[in-house]
């Protein structure tokens, strides 16, 4: 399975730039072991459970909660059986039909 999640999550009290409290959260995602993708507006991860991309969220959340009076979360999931690195191939499966498109 894969349980493929684009979030967003960040303090909104501690004015225009939450780097260093993003940093914090992609920090922890590193350190789990699941793939993730970093993007200007959001972050990726791949995970083989809904409960397992839950629990990245949560504890992103734990990790802002001592230091923020206001958070704001978005999330989406894409949950497909029998399917795994979805990170990558759902990208390279574009980019194979644009190759062919201009061929």
């Amino acid at each position: 399975m894969s349980a493929l999640t684009e979030f967003a999550l960040f303090p909104t009290d501690k004015g225009v730039s939450v780097s260093e409290y993003v940093s914090r959260v992609i920090e922890m995602i590193r350190n789990s072991g699941v793939s993730y993708q970093l993007t200007a507006m959001g972050t990726i991860i791949e995970t083989e459970s809904v409960e397992g991309a839950l629990e990245i969220i949560a504890k992103s959340y734990q990790i802002l909660e001592p230091f923020c009076e206001r958070v704001y979360l978005t999330a989406t999931m894409d949950i497909r059986k029998n399917k795994t690195d979805a990170i990558k191939s759902k990208v390279e499966s574009i980019k194979t039909r644009i190759g062919a498109i201009n061929v």
